[in-house]
């Protein structure tokens, strides 16, 4: 990117330094950002005034902004690189040119990432519709992009052979939207985001996603405990079931010295014995 037209301007009065700044930068009103640095001050008798100074800079389209930001960070960041800016429309497209792409890029272009989401907020300051902003080193994208693809459909494959889900590893939002892309005209599966950010994952559900019935090697279901609810109940509901069956009726006859043995209908384990 070109050099910035910027520059500070003094004059008797704002007007007249934002006139002088302009014609020396030769740009419009429209084409200029313009900052009141002082106002200025009249003098009055033997006391001198006090200038008027301005500030005047070129306006920068929202790609430009964005190539200024990353320029400077990469300074602080103390990375030799360049950034030109291929696209400056609808979407934004801005290329870094380094000697040491890897430290750029970085493990599977974490930082190449993190440049392009703060680039993409620098240059949409104020912006009402948001512009798409791309920043790639060295064809970085486009091999990524065709990898994934490879890799989306090798794992559709897999999901439609083995009828079982497929689930990729956590992915950024631009990766996820490539392996969507590439499965959308896919017929044989469809894909699903889940998780959460920043480790939300796609999986890849084959249409013909077959639910297996787990059995041990003697055919026998893995022990379950909504199995033994539903076998036997919880305590409480076992307590209360045993609480309302009816009892065989005590003797009403008075005591006796010998044990007295009655008899009534065999309930289990209702609890009934030879009273005394």
């Amino acid at each position: 990117m070109e050099k910035v037209k910027e520059g500070v301007y003094t004059a008797k009065t704002v007007e007249e330094a934002i006139n002088t700044g302009l014609l020396a930068l030769e740009l419009t009103r429209e084409q200029a950002e313009i900052e009141v640095l002082e106002e200025g001050k009249k003098g009055f008798f033997i006391f001198g005034g006090t200038p008027a100074r301005v500030k005047i800079s070129q306006k920068l389209s929202d790609g430009e902004r964005a190539v200024k930001f990353l320029d400077g960070l990469l300074e602080i960041l103390n990375k030799p690189a360049v950034c030109e800016l291929v696209n400056d429309g609808e979407k934004i497209e801005i290329e870094i040119k380094t000697t040491n792409s890897h430290a750029i890029i970085g493990r599977r272009g974490e930082v190449l990432d993190a440049m392009q989401c703060i680039a993409g907020a620098v240059a949409n300051i104020g912006n009402e519709d948001y512009k798409r902003v791309v920043v790639d080193c060295e064809n970085y994208r486009e091999q990524r992009e065709e990898t994934l693809k490879k890799l989306a459909n090798n794992l559709a494959k897999k999901a439609v052979e083995k009828g079982k889900k497929v689930t990729l590893e956590p992915m950024n939002p631009y990766e996820r939207r490539i392996i969507h892309s590439a499965l959308a005209e896919n017929t044989e599966v469809k894909t699903i985001s889940d998780g959460k950010e920043p480790n939300r994952f796609i999986v890849i559900i084959p249409n013909n996603l077959k639910h297996y019935d787990k059995r041990d090697k003697n055919g026998k279901r893995p022990f379950d405990k909504r199995d033994k609810f539903e076998k036997h109940g919880d305590k409480k509901e076992r307590g209360e079931r045993k609480g309302n069956r009816p009892s065989a009726p005590r003797s009403s006859a008075p005591k006796r010295g010998k044990k007295q043995i009655t008899f009534g209908t065999f309930l289990g384990n209702s609890g009934n014995k030879a009273e005394e």
